[in-house]
Protein backbone atom coordinates (compact mmCIF):
# COMPACT_ATOMS: atom_id res chain seq x y z
CA UNK A 1 0.00 0.00 0.00
CA UNK A 2 0.96 3.66 -0.23
CA UNK A 3 1.86 5.59 2.92
CA UNK A 4 3.63 8.75 4.02
CA UNK A 5 6.84 7.75 5.73
CA UNK A 6 9.53 9.55 7.68
CA UNK A 7 12.92 9.53 5.97
CA UNK A 8 14.86 11.98 8.12
CA UNK A 9 14.70 15.55 9.41
CA UNK A 10 12.35 17.57 7.19
CA UNK A 11 12.18 14.65 4.80
CA UNK A 12 8.98 12.71 4.19
CA UNK A 13 7.92 10.77 1.14
CA UNK A 14 5.04 8.74 -0.20
CA UNK A 15 6.31 5.18 -0.47
CA UNK A 16 5.18 1.61 -0.89
CA UNK A 17 5.00 -0.32 2.37
CA UNK A 18 3.58 -3.65 3.46
CA UNK A 19 -0.16 -3.85 4.07
CA UNK A 20 -1.09 -4.08 7.77
CA UNK A 21 -2.40 -7.38 9.06
CA UNK A 22 -4.42 -8.61 12.02
CA UNK A 23 -1.94 -9.32 14.84
CA UNK A 24 -4.29 -9.83 17.79
CA UNK A 25 -7.86 -11.02 18.17
CA UNK A 26 -9.11 -7.51 19.00
CA UNK A 27 -7.41 -5.79 16.03
CA UNK A 28 -9.19 -4.31 13.05
CA UNK A 29 -7.94 -3.10 9.69
CA UNK A 30 -9.39 0.21 8.49
CA UNK A 31 -9.43 1.32 4.87
CA UNK A 32 -8.57 4.99 5.25
CA UNK A 33 -10.92 7.49 3.61
CA UNK A 34 -9.53 10.68 5.18
CA UNK A 35 -6.50 11.55 7.26
CA UNK A 36 -4.87 14.83 8.28
CA UNK A 37 -1.53 16.42 9.00
CA UNK A 38 -1.25 17.65 12.59
CA UNK A 39 1.02 20.28 14.09
CA UNK A 40 2.51 17.63 16.34
CA UNK A 41 3.55 15.68 13.22
CA UNK A 42 5.93 18.55 12.58
CA UNK A 43 7.74 17.78 15.83
CA UNK A 44 8.53 14.39 14.33
CA UNK A 45 9.90 15.68 11.06
CA UNK A 46 11.91 18.34 12.89
CA UNK A 47 13.72 15.59 14.77
CA UNK A 48 12.42 16.57 18.21
CA UNK A 49 10.82 13.23 19.11
CA UNK A 50 13.12 10.29 19.92
CA UNK A 51 13.16 6.85 18.31
CA UNK A 52 12.03 7.93 14.84
CA UNK A 53 13.33 5.55 12.17
CA UNK A 54 13.37 5.89 8.39
CA UNK A 55 10.35 4.21 6.87
CA UNK A 56 8.05 4.84 9.85
CA UNK A 57 4.46 5.60 8.79
CA UNK A 58 3.19 8.96 10.04
CA UNK A 59 -0.24 10.23 11.02
CA UNK A 60 -2.65 10.03 13.95
CA UNK A 61 -5.83 11.75 12.70
CA UNK A 62 -7.55 9.01 10.75
CA UNK A 63 -10.94 7.65 9.77
CA UNK A 64 -12.26 5.13 7.29
CA UNK A 65 -14.17 1.91 6.67
CA UNK A 66 -13.60 -1.28 8.67
CA UNK A 67 -12.08 -3.77 6.22
CA UNK A 68 -11.28 -6.72 8.50
CA UNK A 69 -11.80 -7.64 12.15
CA UNK A 70 -10.15 -9.98 14.61
CA UNK A 71 -12.29 -12.79 15.99
CA UNK A 72 -12.89 -11.12 19.38
CA UNK A 73 -13.99 -7.73 18.03
CA UNK A 74 -17.59 -6.95 18.98
CA UNK A 75 -17.80 -3.16 18.98
CA UNK A 76 -17.53 -2.67 15.21
CA UNK A 77 -17.97 -4.84 12.15
CA UNK A 78 -16.78 -4.96 8.56
CA UNK A 79 -18.24 -2.10 6.57
CA UNK A 80 -18.66 0.26 9.53
CA UNK A 81 -17.46 3.82 9.05
CA UNK A 82 -15.30 4.81 12.02
CA UNK A 83 -13.09 7.53 13.47
CA UNK A 84 -10.00 6.42 15.40
CA UNK A 85 -8.87 8.40 18.49
CA UNK A 86 -5.16 9.20 18.36
CA UNK A 87 -4.11 7.50 21.65
CA UNK A 88 -3.80 3.71 21.71
CA UNK A 89 -5.53 2.44 24.85
CA UNK A 90 -6.32 -1.01 26.22
CA UNK A 91 -9.49 0.02 28.05
CA UNK A 92 -8.96 -2.07 31.19
CA UNK A 93 -5.87 -0.76 33.03
CA UNK A 94 -6.15 1.63 36.00
CA UNK A 95 -5.78 4.74 33.87
CA UNK A 96 -8.19 3.66 31.13
CA UNK A 97 -10.77 2.71 33.74
CA UNK A 98 -10.44 6.23 35.15
CA UNK A 99 -10.82 7.86 31.73
CA UNK A 100 -7.14 8.76 31.30
CA UNK A 101 -6.73 6.88 28.02
CA UNK A 102 -3.61 8.73 26.87
CA UNK A 103 -1.77 7.30 29.89
CA UNK A 104 -2.70 3.65 29.23
CA UNK A 105 -0.39 1.28 31.11
CA UNK A 106 -0.50 -1.49 28.50
CA UNK A 107 -0.26 0.14 25.08
CA UNK A 108 3.36 1.28 25.16
CA UNK A 109 6.10 -1.17 26.18
CA UNK A 110 8.74 1.45 25.42
CA UNK A 111 7.82 4.18 27.89
CA UNK A 112 5.62 5.30 30.75
CA UNK A 113 3.11 7.26 28.69
CA UNK A 114 0.48 5.48 26.59
CA UNK A 115 0.83 4.58 22.93
CA UNK A 116 0.09 6.96 20.06
CA UNK A 117 -0.54 6.22 16.41
CA UNK A 118 2.23 7.30 14.05
CA UNK A 119 4.46 8.73 16.77
CA UNK A 120 7.68 6.71 16.82
CA UNK A 121 8.86 3.70 18.80
CA UNK A 122 8.99 5.92 21.90
CA UNK A 123 5.17 5.86 21.87
CA UNK A 124 4.66 2.19 21.10
CA UNK A 125 5.79 1.97 17.49
CA UNK A 126 2.26 1.96 16.05
CA UNK A 127 2.17 2.68 12.32
CA UNK A 128 0.23 5.83 11.53
CA UNK A 129 -2.85 6.53 9.46
CA UNK A 130 -1.43 8.62 6.62
CA UNK A 131 -1.77 5.53 4.51
CA UNK A 132 -4.27 3.51 2.52
CA UNK A 133 -4.86 1.12 5.45
CA UNK A 134 -4.39 1.25 9.22
CA UNK A 135 -4.18 -1.49 11.84
CA UNK A 136 -6.12 -0.48 14.96
CA UNK A 137 -5.41 -2.49 18.13
CA UNK A 138 -7.85 -2.67 21.07
CA UNK A 139 -10.71 -2.16 18.64
CA UNK A 140 -13.35 -2.79 21.29
CA UNK A 141 -12.17 0.41 22.98
CA UNK A 142 -11.00 3.00 20.46
CA UNK A 143 -12.88 3.24 17.15
CA UNK A 144 -16.26 5.00 17.11
CA UNK A 145 -18.86 4.60 14.38
CA UNK A 146 -20.11 7.81 12.79
CA UNK A 147 -23.51 8.71 11.31
CA UNK A 148 -23.79 8.36 7.56
CA UNK A 149 -25.23 11.85 7.23
CA UNK A 150 -22.02 13.48 8.49
CA UNK A 151 -19.16 13.99 6.04
CA UNK A 152 -15.57 12.96 6.68
CA UNK A 153 -14.67 16.63 6.93
CA UNK A 154 -17.23 17.17 9.70
CA UNK A 155 -16.05 14.31 11.92
CA UNK A 156 -12.38 13.70 11.09
CA UNK A 157 -11.13 16.14 13.72
CA UNK A 158 -12.95 14.23 16.47
CA UNK A 159 -9.88 11.95 16.35
CA UNK A 160 -7.59 14.58 17.91
CA UNK A 161 -7.82 18.34 17.60
CA UNK A 162 -11.47 18.73 18.60
CA UNK A 163 -11.02 16.59 21.74
CA UNK A 164 -7.63 18.19 22.50
CA UNK A 165 -9.01 21.72 22.27
CA UNK A 166 -12.07 20.82 24.34
CA UNK A 167 -9.91 19.10 26.96
CA UNK A 168 -7.75 22.24 27.05
CA UNK A 169 -10.63 24.47 28.11
CA UNK A 170 -11.88 21.81 30.53
CA UNK A 171 -8.60 21.38 32.42
CA UNK A 172 -8.14 25.16 32.35
CA UNK A 173 -11.55 25.61 33.96
CA UNK A 174 -12.77 28.17 31.41
CA UNK A 175 -16.13 29.55 32.49
CA UNK A 176 -18.60 32.28 31.66
CA UNK A 177 -17.13 35.75 32.10
CA UNK A 178 -13.47 34.70 32.00
CA UNK A 179 -10.68 36.49 30.22
CA UNK A 180 -8.75 33.86 28.24
CA UNK A 181 -5.50 34.15 26.29
CA UNK A 182 -4.97 31.53 23.57
CA UNK A 183 -1.36 31.22 22.47
CA UNK A 184 -1.12 29.95 18.89
CA UNK A 185 -3.71 30.26 16.13
CA UNK A 186 -3.01 26.96 14.40
CA UNK A 187 -5.75 24.31 14.24
CA UNK A 188 -5.83 23.53 17.97
CA UNK A 189 -5.68 27.20 18.92
CA UNK A 190 -8.52 28.15 16.59
CA UNK A 191 -10.72 25.33 17.89
CA UNK A 192 -9.84 26.28 21.47
CA UNK A 193 -11.17 29.76 20.70
CA UNK A 194 -14.42 28.22 19.46
CA UNK A 195 -14.84 26.27 22.71
CA UNK A 196 -14.11 29.39 24.78
CA UNK A 197 -16.81 31.27 22.90
CA UNK A 198 -19.22 28.38 23.43
CA UNK A 199 -18.49 28.38 27.17
CA UNK A 200 -19.17 32.10 27.47
CA UNK A 201 -15.71 33.58 27.99
CA UNK A 202 -16.09 37.37 28.16
CA UNK A 203 -12.77 38.33 26.58
CA UNK A 204 -10.58 36.16 24.35
CA UNK A 205 -7.16 37.27 23.15
CA UNK A 206 -5.56 35.20 20.39
CA UNK A 207 -1.77 35.43 20.00
CA UNK A 208 0.35 34.43 16.99
CA UNK A 209 2.73 35.98 14.49
CA UNK A 210 1.31 34.49 11.27
CA UNK A 211 -0.94 37.16 9.81
CA UNK A 212 -3.39 34.91 7.99
CA UNK A 213 -3.89 32.82 11.12
CA UNK A 214 -4.56 35.96 13.15
CA UNK A 215 -7.04 37.08 10.49
CA UNK A 216 -8.85 33.76 10.78
CA UNK A 217 -8.98 34.08 14.57
CA UNK A 218 -10.31 37.63 14.25
CA UNK A 219 -13.15 36.31 12.07
CA UNK A 220 -14.51 34.64 15.23
CA UNK A 221 -14.93 38.08 16.81
CA UNK A 222 -12.01 37.89 19.26
CA UNK A 223 -9.05 40.18 19.91
CA UNK A 224 -5.74 39.32 18.26
CA UNK A 225 -2.13 40.15 19.06
CA UNK A 226 0.96 39.68 16.89
CA UNK A 227 3.67 38.85 19.43
CA UNK A 228 6.39 40.16 17.12
CA UNK A 229 5.04 43.66 17.62
CA UNK A 230 5.90 43.72 21.34
CA UNK A 231 9.14 43.54 23.28
CA UNK A 232 7.36 41.57 26.00
CA UNK A 233 4.00 40.17 24.91
CA UNK A 234 3.23 38.68 28.32
CA UNK A 235 3.66 41.98 30.14
CA UNK A 236 1.63 43.77 27.46
CA UNK A 237 -1.23 41.33 28.01
CA UNK A 238 -0.91 41.81 31.76
CA UNK A 239 -1.26 45.55 31.24
CA UNK A 240 -4.26 45.50 28.90
CA UNK A 241 -6.08 42.97 31.10
CA UNK A 242 -5.34 44.98 34.28
CA UNK A 243 -3.40 42.26 36.06
CA UNK A 244 -3.50 39.29 33.72
CA UNK A 245 -5.89 36.78 32.22
CA UNK A 246 -7.88 34.29 34.25
CA UNK A 247 -6.68 31.53 31.94
CA UNK A 248 -3.83 31.15 29.45
CA UNK A 249 -3.95 28.17 27.09
CA UNK A 250 -0.68 27.27 25.36
CA UNK A 251 -1.45 25.64 22.01
CA UNK A 252 2.09 26.23 20.71
CA UNK A 253 4.46 23.91 22.56
CA UNK A 254 8.08 23.51 21.62
CA UNK A 255 7.63 24.95 18.11
CA UNK A 256 7.42 28.50 19.47
CA UNK A 257 9.81 31.18 18.29
CA UNK A 258 13.28 30.41 19.66
CA UNK A 259 15.72 32.88 21.12
CA UNK A 260 19.36 32.80 20.04
CA UNK A 261 20.25 30.98 23.26
CA UNK A 262 17.47 28.42 22.75
CA UNK A 263 18.64 27.72 19.19
CA UNK A 264 22.13 27.04 20.52
CA UNK A 265 20.89 24.85 23.37
CA UNK A 266 18.54 22.93 21.07
CA UNK A 267 21.35 22.29 18.58
CA UNK A 268 23.41 20.84 21.43
CA UNK A 269 20.43 18.73 22.61
CA UNK A 270 20.41 20.65 25.90
CA UNK A 271 16.82 21.75 25.36
CA UNK A 272 13.92 20.20 23.46
CA UNK A 273 12.78 23.23 21.50
CA UNK A 274 11.39 26.62 22.47
CA UNK A 275 9.72 27.58 25.73
CA UNK A 276 8.69 31.03 24.52
CA UNK A 277 4.98 30.29 24.99
CA UNK A 278 5.67 29.29 28.61
CA UNK A 279 7.50 32.57 29.18
CA UNK A 280 4.55 34.55 27.79
CA UNK A 281 2.15 32.50 29.92
CA UNK A 282 4.13 33.24 33.09
CA UNK A 283 3.65 36.98 32.57
CA UNK A 284 0.16 37.03 31.01
CA UNK A 285 -1.72 35.01 33.63
CA UNK A 286 -3.15 36.77 36.69
CA UNK A 287 -2.38 35.82 40.27
CA UNK A 288 -4.16 32.57 41.19
CA UNK A 289 -4.93 31.97 37.51
CA UNK A 290 -4.49 28.82 35.43
CA UNK A 291 -2.12 27.95 32.59
CA UNK A 292 -2.99 24.90 30.47
CA UNK A 293 -0.32 23.54 28.13
CA UNK A 294 -1.61 21.31 25.31
CA UNK A 295 1.06 22.20 22.79
CA UNK A 296 3.57 19.36 22.78
CA UNK A 297 6.73 19.61 24.87
CA UNK A 298 9.51 17.11 25.47
CA UNK A 299 12.64 16.66 27.51
CA UNK A 300 14.06 19.28 29.88
CA UNK A 301 13.96 23.05 29.63
CA UNK A 302 16.57 25.43 31.04
CA UNK A 303 15.56 28.57 32.98
CA UNK A 304 11.94 27.41 33.29
CA UNK A 305 10.10 30.31 35.05
CA UNK A 306 9.00 28.17 37.97
CA UNK A 307 9.43 30.93 40.52
CA UNK A 308 7.10 33.24 38.61
CA UNK A 309 4.39 30.59 38.68
CA UNK A 310 5.02 29.55 42.28
CA UNK A 311 5.12 33.02 43.80
CA UNK A 312 1.76 33.97 42.31
CA UNK A 313 -0.13 30.73 43.09
CA UNK A 314 -0.57 29.73 39.44
CA UNK A 315 -2.15 26.37 38.62
CA UNK A 316 -0.42 24.48 35.79
CA UNK A 317 -2.25 21.78 33.82
CA UNK A 318 -0.79 19.93 30.86
CA UNK A 319 -0.45 16.73 28.88
CA UNK A 320 -1.91 14.53 26.17
CA UNK A 321 -5.67 14.57 25.79
CA UNK A 322 -7.57 11.37 26.75
CA UNK A 323 -9.42 11.66 23.45
CA UNK A 324 -11.61 8.55 23.83
CA UNK A 325 -13.67 10.34 26.49
CA UNK A 326 -14.60 13.12 24.10
CA UNK A 327 -15.23 11.48 20.72
CA UNK A 328 -18.88 10.47 21.11
CA UNK A 329 -20.04 13.68 22.86
CA UNK A 330 -18.32 15.80 20.22
CA UNK A 331 -19.85 13.82 17.36
CA UNK A 332 -23.25 14.37 18.97
CA UNK A 333 -22.54 18.11 19.12
CA UNK A 334 -21.48 18.11 15.46
CA UNK A 335 -24.69 16.33 14.54
CA UNK A 336 -26.72 18.98 16.41
CA UNK A 337 -24.80 21.81 14.75
CA UNK A 338 -23.32 23.02 18.05
CA UNK A 339 -19.70 22.86 16.90
CA UNK A 340 -18.21 22.98 13.40
CA UNK A 341 -14.50 22.74 12.63
CA UNK A 342 -14.65 22.60 8.84
CA UNK A 343 -13.72 26.27 8.42
CA UNK A 344 -10.09 25.53 9.34
CA UNK A 345 -9.65 23.18 6.35
CA UNK A 346 -7.64 25.08 3.76
CA UNK A 347 -6.19 22.25 1.67
CA UNK A 348 -7.58 18.89 0.57
CA UNK A 349 -4.98 16.81 -1.26
CA UNK A 350 -4.50 13.25 -2.41
CA UNK A 351 -2.25 10.96 -0.39
CA UNK A 352 0.17 11.12 -3.32
CA UNK A 353 0.53 14.84 -2.60
CA UNK A 354 1.52 14.20 1.02
CA UNK A 355 5.02 15.60 0.64
CA UNK A 356 3.54 18.84 -0.70
CA UNK A 357 1.03 18.90 2.15
CA UNK A 358 3.80 18.66 4.75
CA UNK A 359 5.81 21.36 2.99
CA UNK A 360 3.08 23.99 2.83
CA UNK A 361 1.92 23.24 6.37
CA UNK A 362 5.42 23.35 7.84
CA UNK A 363 6.38 26.50 5.95
CA UNK A 364 3.02 28.23 6.54
CA UNK A 365 2.67 28.72 2.81
CA UNK A 366 -0.41 29.36 0.68
CA UNK A 367 -2.49 30.36 3.71
CA UNK A 368 -2.32 26.82 5.05
CA UNK A 369 -4.10 26.10 8.31
CA UNK A 370 -5.15 22.45 8.01
CA UNK A 371 -4.43 19.79 5.40
CA UNK A 372 -6.67 16.79 4.78
CA UNK A 373 -5.33 13.90 2.72
CA UNK A 374 -7.49 11.50 0.70
CA UNK A 375 -5.92 8.07 -0.01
Amino acid sequence: MKAIVYEGVKNVKVGQVADPTIQADDDIIVKVTSTAICGSDLHLIHGRVPAMKPGFILGHETMGIVEETGKSVTKVKKGDRVVVPFPVACGHCFFCEHGEYSQCDNSNPNGETGGLFGYSDAYGGYAGGQAEYLRVPYANVGPVTVPDELTDEQVLFSTDILPTSRWAVDIAGVKKGDTVVVLGCGPVGLLTIKWCILLGAKRIIAVDSVKYRLKHAASYGVETLNFEEFDNTGLHIKEITHGGADVVIDCVGMDGKMSVVEKFETALKLQAGSKSAIEISSEAVRKCGTVAMVGVYGGRYNTFPLGNFFSRNITLKMGQCPAHTYVKPIIDMIKKGEIDATDIITHTLSLDEGRKGYSIFDNKADGCIKVILKP
